[in-house]
């Protein structure tokens, strides 16, 4: 899979592309940015010490520059903020603005902590603003769509400072002076011209130069396209492009000389590579992998990667550093792909070519997934029918993929749901991407985005009326809010999973959301609606025949029992536990049954009938060899004969549990031993 490519949106502490050796020009600007840094703020001028961080504002038009004058003065005062430089992309590509809760999410993240999936916004900005105080960090917020986005991710730490980028001022924000820019000046623009085209073809003609400087208004987007076209052709004079530049002002064109440079480099490219250009403009946050670029061109994905290549040397495209190939659309281009894209190709082609890429991204999904499936025969015929491009070497290298691919296979979903007209393949898609989490990260671990995947379910659910789906979507949901503590909500979650269940007369959801009703109740300290939710999930199961379910479904009831003090109904419900795991030659269920019964018996106060259970406990724990479990029951055991008057028995018992957990430790690290042992001799047996 070397030619798979990684998507880096959001948040980054990694370094930036841009580096002083590229930088060009806005001396004045960064200079005015330094100052501002150190300037008196109206706090501190009226006696406060600032209660937030310091903003810094460069506003200009996407392709003026912006971002590479934000990242080169974040180079320059990079050293004074020890706790390092974090950075978050406000806007999509095409111009929607990231939710707040995401970006502080990923801002979390980057600080290394975690927030529960669900979490609202304002408590995860509250989260955000606690863990930033006290440090010296400086935070790049590049593309802000308004000063709501800015305002919410605000460090109450007058020691950290804040650089935003946006298209104009962020009106509501006190205190911020707009750095706002134009185009570059003559020397510098003429200088970056050079960068692509040679010193050689400048000195001969400086004029020309100047001139087509002048006519792409030193728009440095404008001029990097300007010196891709130049690059590509070596033999084209300086002076001719510079005279079809002023021509078009001539004829009347109101077009920016962006969009008119850029409508030159697209007409003279062949035109299979101008349709790959087009429709990138499809592709999930802008960043593009060849995979991506294939699929959305009908093409292979060895011409895919060659066009991308090809684009790159044009100025079209830039190089994202990454351990796979990924290439990023510059957000000034992407109105103008899109506005190519809308007028050159028929809406049933644009709409065919995002099917083809989620297509190929849910096969990418399913080959990641059954890589870890390799020692069960159909997972492996699965694995060899898939082309070769589409399969991963190792696991290890699945869940890399994965890992990178992350924002873009998040995004992805995003849009296929938003899209609406490609539910079938935005459930298949979703369904894959929980798996493959599932599989490589954990339930556990991607549960934040396993919570937003599953609200996406639940939309398009709604939406088709897919009454099952909608159950279990909400199911889940359910089950994330009870992990994070959110009872209520969850609880509220469950009741609509029961109706939905209802609706596609699915029992198994029925019965699930009734035994997990009954679990928030309890949680919510409410055992008598406890009991009475598990007793109906308990009714479903016995009228399907499932006794593992119900045997289960008997010890929650008696637990709730036991929390209200119950104890006769506990012990008799317990005892109906017991029997049944025997009745399914669950021998260990019935031990830890057992054990449970006389749990109760004492809190009844009968501990001559709990010793007696407890006893009977140990020799079904010993058949079941479950040696944890009679090493807890000799110890209950000891504790009850203590209670009784009887110390030495109850030393023999302690004794006997303590020789049982020791026993248990050593054979733990004799298997390790031998483990470790076997590697070493199938390592020499490969190196021989």
């Amino acid at each position: 899979m070397a030619d798979q490519a990684v998507d880096t949106d959001g948040v980054r502490l990694s370094a930036h592309r841009a580096t002083k050796d590229h930088f060009l020009g806005r001396t004045r600007e960064l200079k005015e940015l330094r100052a501002d840094i150190e300037r008196a703020g109206l706090d501190t001028l009226s006696g406060r010490k600032a209660p937030r961080a310091r903003v810094l504002l460069i506003a200009g038009r996407p392709g003026s520059g912006r971002t590479a004058l934000a990242e080169e003065l974040v180079r320059q005062v990079a050293e004074r903020y020890p706790d390092g430089v974090l950075r978050a992309r406000l806007s999509e590509p095409d111009g929607t603005p990231v939710p707040v809760e995401r970006t502080a999410r990923e801002l979390l993240t980057a600080l290394d902590v975690r927030a529960p999936a669900g979490t609202a916004e304002d408590e995860l900005t509250e989260a955000l603003r606690a863990a930033l105080a006290g440090r010296r960090v400086l935070l790049l917020l590049d593309d802000a769509a308004g000063a709501e986005q800015v305002d919410a991710l605000l460090p109450d730490a007058p020691d950290c400072l804040v650089v935003a980028v946006s298209g104009g001022p962020l009106t509501g924000i006190a205190d911020v002076r707009p750095c706002t820019l134009g185009g570059l000046d003559t020397k510098s623009a003429v200088e970056l011209l050079t960068r692509y085209t040679g010193s050689v073809r400048i000195t001969v003609d400086p004029r020309s130069a100047e001139s087509l400087a002048e006519a792409c208004q030193g728009h440095p987007a404008a001029l990097t396209l300007a010196g891709g076209w130049l690059a590509s052709r070596p033999q084209a004079a300086v002076s001719d492009l510079a005279k079809r530049m002023h021509a078009d002002v001539e004829d009347g064109a109101d077009a920016t000389p962006l969009a008119r440079v850029f409508r030159l480099v697209h007409d003279e490219l062949p035109g299979s590579a101008a349709r790959i250009l087009r429709l990138l403009c499809l592709a999930p946050a802008g960043l593009i992998d060849p995979h991506t670029a294939s699929a959305l061109a009908g093409c292979s994905v060895s011409a895919a990667r060659a066009a991308l290549d090809e684009f790159v040397a044009l100025g079209l495209l830039r190089t994202v550093d990454s351990p796979l190939p990924e290439y990023d659309v510059p957000g000034c281009l992407h109105p103008l792909l899109r506005s190519l894209a809308e007028s050159q190709e028929r809406p049933a082609e644009l709409q065919l070519a995002r099917a083809r890429m989620l297509e190929r991204t849910v096969r990418l999904l399913q080959s990641c997934r059954v890589i870890t499936e390799t020692d069960i025969p159909q997972a492996r015929e699965k694995l060899q029918e898939m082309p070769r491009a589409l399969r991963f070497p190792t696991p290890h290298a699945a869940a890399e993929w994965l890992r990178v691919r992350r924002p873009a296979l998040l995004a992805a979903v995003r849009l296929a749901v938003a899209d609406g007209e490609l539910d079938t393949l935005a459930r298949r898609l979703m369904a894959q991407l929980v798996r493959a989490m599932a599989a490589h990260v954990g339930t556990q671990a991607a549960a934040p985005d396993l919570y937003g995947v599953h609200g996406l379910v639940l939309d398009v659910a709604e939406r088709r009326g897919l009454h099952r789906e909608k159950a279990a979507a909400l199911l889940n949901l359910g089950d994330l809010d009870a992990q994070t503590g959110r009872t209520r909500a969850a609880l509220a979650r469950y009741r609509a999973a029961l109706d939905a269940g209802r609706e596609a007369n699915d029992p198994y959801a029925t019965g699930r959301a009734m035994e997990s009703v009954g679990g928030a109740h309890q949680e919510l300290g409410d055992y008598d609606r406890a009991a009475d939710w598990f007793g109906r999930a308990l009714a479903e199961r016995l009228a399907r025949d499932e006794r593992p379910e119900a045997a289960r479904l008997y010890g929650r009831i008696a637990t709730a029992h036991t929390y209200a003090g119950r104890y006769g109904e506990a012990l008799r419900n317990w005892r109906a536990a017991a029997a049944a795991y025997r009745k399914n030659g669950d021998v260990a269920g019935h031990a830890r049954a057992l054990s449970e019964v006389a749990r109760v018996q004492e809190y009844a106060g009968r501990p001559e009938e709990s010793l007696r259970t407890c006893q009977e406990a140990v020799e079904w724990a010993r058949r079941a060899k479950d040696v944890r479990l009679q090493a807890a029951l000799q110890l209950r055991v000891a504790d009850t004969l203590d209670r009784l008057g009887d110390p030495t028995a109850a030393h023999l018992h302690r004794s006997a549990a303590e020789r049982m957990l020791g026993e248990e430790v050593q054979e733990d690290d004799s298997s390790a031993g031998e483990g470790a042992k076997a590697c070493e001799i199938r390592s020499a047996s490969s190196e021989d």
